[in-house]
């Protein structure tokens, strides 16, 4: 291969590189992003981080947050991580301009994949990339959801590549790329391609049918299969931990028919419906796809000096209240309760959609355009709750994600590809002038009176008033002033999207009529693209999000209190109730919290907090040895306040009260002296008999707490059951006897109970999980034979060549 055939192929990924670089220029000058989310995940795995600096293993369980919880969805490196290695050799610029190279080079691998000119797909890949939620979800600290959407376009490269019959190539594209993507640990974004997938897939099928081709469909599907399992294959222990945990999440089933306030519930296997739409887009907030500030943008907006807002204040409050309230603004007008910022896709690329809809032919067309409406329907959520509800009781797992908005991301992935297609049928000299000049017509009707029935449909049928007015009713007429400058933003956004599709639409024109040249036509809806994009992205997303990185990677700074408790080196929990508890992971950066800060907690210890801790209930904060409470004085100081009565690490009760339910061990503990009482529900998997005399001598004490071990000494002269204050989970948790296994049971909803034998005797809690080394092996045999069959079939297709 000549030097000067690969030479354009460098240049892409130097450009990919260079704009990552640029848009995110700080981290130059060693500066890192400030995410929220990662704020609190950098308290959350702190003591992880130390036990593997400490220990050089990995503990995949935490005692840090929310009592004690498996570190599977917290941070955990797995053995036979080989796809970590490479994932982190194609992610080697600095956080977050690594993800953004991501996108721009996965998606100009599927534009490979489509037979794309490399110029068009650096232009499409810079669509993908600067794509206004793709930057937007850095902000927040979604790296993980980056991270999956990334390798999306990868997946699609290899599945185009073996229905156009390139089966090796296909294969371990498929395969390396569905490794990836499942390394990056994010389900839902993986969950939603599938729908992607599965749309492409009955194209592909009605096709073959048409065209009598099912042995070949066969074929390619059982390649697509056997190397998306082998990606599946390479992540094995990742994925077994995953599943084994989800069934004792949130996300898992719950045995209780009560809410917490005592009325009936049905027995549940997923998230609430309600929690799964909360943030649904409604059916008009989707116009800022293509039109930035439809809906006045973010739930905060700054706004200048000459609106309506400013001027108002200035002229009530003052030039300083004026700027203060004006710089936070609640510009946002629809009914989610928390907008980032717009999931615009652009006007540019946009347009260059609808011309791909009446100039593009074919499967592909079918299958993107199908895609696109499909994540749009299924965005709305609550606001289309007949397909919504659907969806949620009878498509597996669908009921395991929320925030239904996200699934735009197929759009996102879906538009600019058939923005592209439209571009290289544009250019191409097969379609006579008068097809293309007909496609480019129909595009701005299409599009341009899209854009103009949005402006009419947010005049005719709403007030552009938002779910937060009423804290702006305390100002006679600013309420109306914000309403007004929301009238305004949208004015401003649609002129602005009409005058990049015209814009856009007259380039296309002009090469039509041979007044430009492709490469400038080319250059020039790159510059139209670029600025269409990046000035929406700056206003969310932007060099003053940065902070060094030494606040970035040290976030909290232990206050007073935090110091007080810090002088007790003994093991025991804080509850810190300045904030909210169960989304918190600051205190866990200095202590062990009985909070947390995590999406997937143990369904069982939130349902504790609902039922318990939120009522305030002492006796149970007792039992989780709740040592310490950080609490907020009349000045808003954090002030350390001692528990005397928590229970401590491990105690002996005097009886064991045995319940028939799930809701009569929750409801037991709604006055159980837990010092002297445990509730245990006799179900099938939790059976045992208890000791029936009392030693009041008895003794048992924490020797050692080690994150994956805790020892324990016992002397007592009779048979005695014991209580450990830490979180029963039985796949991974073993406790020994003087060496010796040795059953043990829940009790108390969330917590450990074993009978001590007589003696003196040295009790040993282990975190053994069997399935890490259940996946190794499975993820082994997954690269071998992905290599193998790759290898293997290259040299017989060269044998038979021969």
């Amino acid at each position: 291969m000549k030097f000067t055939k690969v030479l354009p192929y460098i240049g892409a990924v130097a450009i990919f590189a260079l704009a990552s670089i640029i848009y995110f220029h700080p981290v130059l000058k060693g500066e890192k992003l400030n995410q929220s989310d990662i704020t609190q995940f950098t308290g959350m795995v702190k003591e992880i981080n130390d036990f593997r600096a400490d220990k050089n293993t990995e503990p995949y369980w935490t005692g840090s947050s929310f009592s004690g919880m498996p570190a599977y969805q917290v941070s955990a490196y797995y053995p036979n991580d080989f796809v970590r290695v490479l994932d982190r050799t194609l992610r080697f610029l600095p956080r977050p301009a690594d993800y953004t190279f991501l996108y721009f080079l996965s998606f100009f691998v599927l534009m490979m994949a489509l037979k794309v000119n490399w110029r068009l797909a650096v232009f499409g890949s810079l669509a993908f990339g600067f794509s206004t939620y793709l930057i937007i979800i850095f902000g927040a600290g979604h790296n993980a959801k980056a991270h999956a959407i990334a390798y999306m376009p990868l997946i699609l490269a290899g599945l185009l590549w073996v229905f156009q019959k390139r089966y090796i190539l296909g294969f371990l594209v498929t395969g390396v790329a569905m490794a990836l993507e499942i390394y990056t640990n994010h389900p839902q974004m993986t969950y939603y391609l599938g729908f992607a997938l599965i749309i492409l897939g009955i194209v592909e099928f009605i096709h073959a049918l048409k065209e009598k081709i099912i042995p070949t469909f066969i074929k390619q599907v059982a390649v697509i299969f056997a190397a998306v399992l082998l990606g599946i294959g390479a992540n094995a222990p990742r994925l077994m931990a995953m599943k084994e945990y989800a069934d004792y999440s949130t996300r898992g089933k719950s045995e209780l028919t009560i809410n917490a306030d005592g009325t009936k519930k049905a027995a549940s296997k997923g998230l609430d419906k309600a929690y799964i739409t909360e943030y649904s887009y409604a059916k008009l907030e989707t116009f800022n796809l293509f039109i930035p500030r439809f809906m006045g943008g973010g739930t905060i907006e700054k706004l200048g000096e000459d609106s309506n807002f400013y001027q108002l204040l200035e002229e009530k409050a003052g030039r300083s209240a004026a700027k203060e309230y004006s710089d936070q603004a609640l510009t946002y007008w629809g009914d989610q309760n928390i907008v980032e910022a717009p999931a615009y896709i652009g006007a540019v690329i946009f347009f260059l959609f609808f011309l791909g809809i009446f100039l593009v032919k074919g499967r592909l067309k079918q299958w993107l355009v199908t895609a696109t409406v499909f994540s749009i329907l299924m965005s709305w959520g609550r606001n289309f709750d007949v397909l919504t509800n659907f969806f949620i009781d009878y498509f597996p797992l669908y009921n395991k994600f929320r925030a239904v908005s996200s699934i735009q991301v197929i759009a996102e992935l879906c538009v600019p590809i058939l923005g592209i297609l439209a571009l290289k049928e544009f250019f191409s000299s097969k379609i006579s002038s008068d097809v293309k000049l007909d496609g480019l017509k129909k595009a701005v009707y299409a599009f341009g009176g899209l854009i103009i029935l949005g402006f009419l449909l947010a005049h005719g049928f709403s007030t552009f008033e938002g779910i937060r007015d009423a804290q702006y009713n305390q100002l006679p007429g600013l309420a109306d002033a914000i309403i007004s400058d929301r009238k305004s933003m949208l004015l401003t956004d649609t002129l602005r999207s009409l005058f990049l599709m015209i814009l856009s639409a007259g380039v296309l024109w002009m090469l039509l009529k041979d007044k430009l040249k492709q490469g400038v036509a080319i250059l020039a809806l790159t510059v139209f693209l670029l600025f269409d994009l990046i000035s929406v992205d700056k206003k969310y997303v932007n060099e003053d999000d940065f902070q060094s990185a030494r606040k970035i990677e040290k976030p909290f700074i232990a206050s007073t209190a935090d110091k007080i408790i810090l002088q007790d080196k003994s093991h025991y929990r804080v509850g810190n109730f300045t904030v909210n508890p169960m989304n918190d992971g600051s205190t866990s950066y200095f202590h062990q919290s009985i909070g947390g800060y995590h999406a997937a907690k143990l369904g069982r210890y939130q349902e504790l907090f609902d039922f318990q801790i939120a009522k305030n209930n002492m006796q149970v904060l007792n039992m989780l040895n709740t040592k310490y409470f950080i609490i907020g004085n009349d000045k808003g100081e954090k002030q350390s306040q001692l528990n005397p009565d928590a229970n401590g690490n491990a105690w002996f009760v005097e009886r064991v009260k045995i319940v028939d339910s799930a809701n009569e061990e929750m409801q037991a503990l709604d006055s159980l002296n837990t010092k002297k009482v445990a509730v245990f529900y006799n179900d099938d998997d939790n059976q045992s008999t208890f000791p029936r005399e009392i030693d009041s001598t008895a003794k048992i004490a924490l020797l050692n707490y080690d994150v994956t071990t805790l020892t324990y000494q016992a002397k007592t002269a009779k048979e005695q059951f014991a209580v450990f204050s830490e979180i029963y989970y039985k796949d991974g948790w073993n406790a020994y006897v003087d060496g010796k296994l040795t059953p043990h049971v829940c009790v108390n909803y969330v917590l450990r109970g074993m009978t001590i034998p007589a003696g003196e005797h040295t009790i040993e809690f282990k975190f053994e999980p069997k399935v890490i080394q259940q996946g190794k092996i499975i993820s082994l045999a997954s690269y071998a034979l992905l290599i193998l069959i790759t290898a293997g079939w290259f040299f017989y297709e060269k044998k038979k060549e021969k």
